[in-house]
């Protein structure tokens, strides 16, 4: 095997053990544009949920692809191809580039570098099929058959990588599902049936008192807080079964988020997550909300071409931050102004959980959304 080999293939390995899926990929595409010289490269996944491509990660992009618009997950011909399942006979392929072309037809021959076509890999784990992975030499240069070879075993690793990190999300959503689920049964099975006995009880035994007397009005007291205690426990059973993370942990519910936006806009939503965040699930789900509310800001107004997710986790405190790198905005002025009623809802749902809420921004610098929210003493 020659050194070039190897040396891609060790550092691949390096690359591929980042915990997040997207840092891992971005990591691979560095090495691999390195080793072989490319001029581009990017990794287009299906996201599991919702059967639409994403731009999982990308490297040296011409400047026509930065632009979202041009990279949302719509189909183009690669696309197509492993639609059709055309990479089923051969894992590599020179494709022309759709996307690419488009931009040369309208005159931008100097945004897209000069390209219009690449080079294709699909990235599978067995019969699944994942995505596909994008590459582009110097032009005029043309990949060899030894690079084309080294790029399918290349995939072959990445698509293992992509597995790895969809099984894990898979796990820890089945599992919190589970518990969810368990926790809503046995309110519903226990205290719940429980609560509703002691209320029959109770007024049972109002009927066999006087209606003056100091005991009928401690079994009214009694009575009312009995129903009270089993509508709390029923809008539990409710609030465990509706759970606006659909049943998964806060990160990986953010992470499905970023993958939607990502593909219906083309804008880079990347997720970042540190330490242990868990948080009991009226938090969790207020946190979403409020990370929905912040980039659906960005996407409609700011114009933005990078959106960063940090959920955070330190002993004291859970931390959320949301930054796009779009038109940014007057806070001041935006405090002020009634229009912004997205700000205040944010801001309402921050201080539900006891959160402290800041909003940082100004005109042409984008915009940080965070939310600190502290912890509870063990």
């Amino acid at each position: 095997m020659p050194d070039r080999d190897v040396a891609l293939f060790d550092a691949l390995a390096t690359a591929l053990t980042a915990t997040e899926v997207e840092t891992a990929l971005e990591g691979a595409l560095r090495e691999i544009a390195r080793v072989l010289d490319l001029t581009a490269a990017w990794i287009w996944l299906v996201d599991a949920e919702t059967g639409r491509f994403y731009l999982a990660a990308a490297h040296g992009l011409p400047p026509y692809l930065r632009a979202p618009v041009q990279m949302t997950g719509d189909p183009c011909w690669c696309i197509e191809s492993f639609l059709d399942g055309d990479f089923d006979a051969k894992n590599v392929d020179i494709i022309a580039c759709s996307r690419l072309r488009k931009g040369a037809f309208e005159g931008q021959v100097a945004l897209t570098g000069g390209i219009q076509a690449h080079a294709s890999v699909a990235l599978r784990f067995g019969e699944r099929r994942l995505g596909i992975m994008n590459v582009c030499p110097p032009i005029p240069r043309k990949l060899s058959e030894d690079d084309l070879r080294l790029l399918s075993v290349a995939g072959a690793q990445i698509g293992l990588a992509v597995e790895r990190g969809r099984l894990a999300e898979v796990g820890a959503s089945a599992a919190r599902t589970a518990e969810r689920t368990r926790l809503a049964r046995e309110i519903h099975d226990t205290l719940a049936q429980d609560l509703t006995a002691i209320a029959l009880y109770l007024e049972a035994a109002q009927r066999d008192v006087a209606p003056e007397s100091p005991a009928a009005h401690e079994l009214g007291t009694a009575l009312g807080v009995a129903r009270s205690a089993l509508t709390q426990a029923r809008l539990s059973v409710l609030s465990l079964r509706a759970d606006p993370l659909a049943g998964r942990p806060l990160s990986a519910a953010l992470a499905a988020l970023a993958r939607r936006i990502t593909s219906e806009t083309g804008i880079r939503v990347t997720l970042h997550v540190q330490g242990v965040v868990a948080l009991p699930y009226e938090v969790e789900g207020e946190l979403f909300r409020i990370a929905s509310e912040a980039l659906q800001n960005a996407r409609l107004h700011a114009r933005a071409s990078r959106i960063e997710i940090d959920l955070q986790g330190v002993p004291t405190a859970v931390s959320l931050r949301v930054r796009d790198d779009g038109a940014g905005f007057d806070v001041d002025a935006a405090a002020s102004d009634d229009a912004h009623y997205g700000l205040v809802g944010m801001k309402e749902r921050a201080h539900l959980i006891g959160a402290d809420f800041i909003v940082t921004s100004a005109p042409n610098d984008g915009t940080t959304v965070e939310i600190a929210v502290p912890k509870a003493a063990p």
